[in-house]
């Protein structure tokens, strides 16, 4: 490791960070050596990167000196929240600010901060076509990435700024998949009328960027977004129906229907839907496909990911 460039990464021991650091650790030949950052060093995700040949070191999101600590002698940082843990926008953006600031004083060269837009910079809150949560959001879970893009800024660290898409794997953990009716039949639910929808293998954004530390310095102060590729409901229900060879219809509810749903996030997610809907050429035109491509070769479309994934997601 010691002539290697170290990368520390947040969230390794789940899907963003933890495709990153198998990017690294499988790259034998490549530049960069993986460390990785737990609350839990003793945890089996950890250890099992730790066998592969990471470096796991303690730290905790919420300290800041914790984090300074364990980014100390790194190259980069992998930088990432995750809201659906505790629901806390505040949070979130207190852990960014932790993470910028500690990035900055350790004299970290890249770091890649995985973030989302401010919705609110094109829906004001007073802006009534979608419903005010928490009195200060309109998609919590993106607004409070988006804000925190401005603390990276601040604290004057070197960054990336990876807008991601919609993780494929919400259908098997985040109960998004096609559900059984009534009537008995199978459909996917969203609010998305006939737009597109960007979505990505979780593990890809890990390996794309891993794409953008091997560029070097090309990503640096830029934002760029990734997909595996864009689809629409309908496009999304016929994969759906030759993978598990049953049929499977799209349902385009509204926002107003989905966000009457029985789930605690259903209103944030209705919110999203219905942002990327109405800001479709904004929001897919920045998540392009070719350049997802060129930092991970190996991106998965939805057809392939789902060949692969078919048998995990629920149907009830």
């Amino acid at each position: 490791m010691a002539d290697k460039k170290i990368i520390a990464i947040l969230g390794a021991t789940g899907s963003q960070g933890g495709g990153l650091a198998r990017a690294i650790l499988n790259d034998r030949m490549g530049a960069f050596a993986a460390r990785v950052l737990t609350r839990d060093p003793n945890s089996d995700k950890a250890q099992e990167l730790a066998k592969l040949g990471a470096e796991v070191v303690k730290a905790d999101a919420n300290n800041m000196q914790s984090l300074r600590q364990a980014f100390d002698g790194a190259f980069g940082a992998f930088c990432v929240t995750f809201y659906w843990e505790h629901f806390r926008p505040e949070k979130e953006m207190a852990q960014a600010s932790a993470m910028a600031a500690a990035a900055k004083m350790a004299g970290v060269k890249h770091v890649i901060w995985s973030t989302l837009e401010d919705t609110r910079l094109k829906v004001p809150l007073e802006d009534e076509r979608m419903p005010t949560l928490m009195e200060r959001y309109k998609v919590p879970h993106f607004d409070a990435k988006g804000e925190s893009d401005k603390a990276f800024r601040q604290a004057g660290s070197p960054t990336t700024y990876l807008r991601t898409s919609f993780y494929w794997e919400n259908y098997i953990y985040f109960g998004l998949g096609p559900k059984r009716q009534p009537d008995g039949t199978l459909a996917l639910t969203m609010p998305m009328g006939d737009k597109k929808l960007p979505g990505i293998a979780a593990e890809d954004i890990g390996r794309c960027a891993y794409g953008v530390f091997r560029k070097g310095v090309e990503y640096i102060g830029q934002t760029i977004g990734i997909a595996g590729e864009h689809l629409t409901g309908t496009q999304m229900a016929a994969a759906f129906t030759r993978a598990l060879g049953k049929e499977i219809r799209y349902d385009a509810v509204t926002p107003e229907e989905y966000r009457g749903y029985d789930n605690p996030a259903a209103k944030d997610v209705a919110n999203m839907f219905q942002y990327i809907s109405e800001f479709q050429a904004d929001f897919c035109g920045i998540r392009n496909v070719e350049t997802s491509r060129s930092l991970n070769p190996d991106l998965q479309n939805f057809e392939r990911w789902l060949a692969q994934n078919k048998d995990r997601i629920p149907l009830e």
